[in-house]
């Protein structure tokens, strides 16, 4: 069952070893790409070592004639089996990145935009609580102070276990997310029904995606506020055009014109990762859940019953009547019953192939 694992133990072993070499370290893209590989191969020796070991200790336990100890084992062991067969299983090769995540709001006018505000407000506390960073790269705020989009980037600190960085959780959210609630703006107190849209891309780094120059169309304008107001009197927002794909990034966040460029470029390389994995998968046939990219309130993932308390996740039907905590960052239910759905898809599309 578990024949791979020597191999990943041999390279476990070559990693440690490449990763005591300074020479590494000064190549800062390299040494965290070798992290990251090294923490998941980590886990999946050390719960190997843990099975072996356990195995071991079942047989001398039966030659000895304890029961009690024999009982212990026997119940452990399928259970170690059980986490080395899931970390087994291939994973995303972006499930280790960080994230840019894009939020936009939809149908609904302002009242979609102060969700997209609520959205932003929710990932940012599930940021906090997993002790990630959270950076707004962009943001275009509506008149009532929503968002009518806002783009932040998510990041771990150090190198997160396997299956705990921010794109192996966040990539579910990817979609369009749909409330019912009373909206500030409405007098007779009646639900409405609107949506705003989120996009979760792998943050690319620098080696994943070459950019060429003269593959990119720079034009920079003057940067506007809620209802048009002038930010500031200097040309310093960026718009950027990546010719060959026609991907259009635009940032106005920033007061340089050199810092917007920068996180344009930022933003654009991940759209470009992303769009080359959709790809690559679309070609091995294994294609991605893939994310809404139209704010359609038909084509919803998930949604948040205010009057009711109520968020209910429209893939794995997943309900919970603790939307209140769920605004405030409490998504771990949530998003564990998606990973363990695309888990259990996974297993089965490996066992169909065997």
């Amino acid at each position: 069952m578990f024949e791979a694992v020597e191999s990943l133990v041999r390279e476990h072993r070559e990693l440690e070893s490449a990763m005591a070499d300074p020479a590494v370290h000064a190549d800062p893209a390299r040494a965290k790409k070798l992290g990251q590989r090294y923490a998941e191969l980590t886990a999946i020796v050390r719960t190997y070592r843990e099975w072996q070991q356990a195995s071991d200790d079942l047989e001398a336990a039966r030659e000895l004639g304890l029961d009690d100890e024999v009982g212990d084992l026997e119940q452990r062991i399928p259970e170690l089996e059980e986490r080395l067969q899931r970390l087994l299983v291939p994973r995303d090769p972006s499930d280790g990145k960080d994230v840019i995540l894009e939020i936009k709001g939809g149908e609904g006018g302002e009242e979609s935009a102060l969700f997209a505000g609520d959205l932003l407000r929710m990932y940012t506390r599930y940021a906090e609580q997993r002790g990630w960073r959270t950076e707004i790269l962009d943001a275009t705020e509506s008149a009532l102070g929503g968002y009518k989009s806002v783009t932040v980037a998510v990041k771990a600190k150090g190198t997160p276990e396997p299956g705990e960085a921010p794109y192996a959780l966040l990539k579910f959210e990817g979609g369009v997310h749909r409330v019912q609630r009373v909206p500030v703006t409405e007098s007779q107190g009646r639900i409405h029904t609107s949506a705003a849209g989120v996009l979760v891309l792998p943050e690319a780094e620098e080696i994943d995606v070459e950019i060429h120059d003269n593959d990119l169309r720079i034009d920079v304008f003057r940067s506007s506020g809620p209802g048009g107001q002038s930010v500031n009197t200097t040309d310093s927002a960026v718009r950027i055009t990546h010719l060959p794909t026609g991907i259009v990034v635009s940032m106005q966040n920033e007061k340089s014109q050199l810092q917007n460029k920068e996180q344009a470029l930022r933003v654009l390389r991940s759209r470009l990762l992303d769009a080359a994995q959709a790809a690559a998968d679309a070609e091995a046939a294994d294609v991605r859940k893939s994310q809404v990219r139209t704010v359609d309130r038909s084509e919803r993932v998930r949604t948040y019953n205010f009057p009711e308390n109520r968020i209910s996740d429209h893939r794995t039907g997943f309900k919970a009547y603790n939307l209140d905590q769920v605004m405030d960052g409490a998504l771990d239910d949530v998003i564990a019953s998606l990973v363990d759905a695309d888990l259990a898809e996974r297993l089965a599309s490996l066992e169909s192939a065997e």
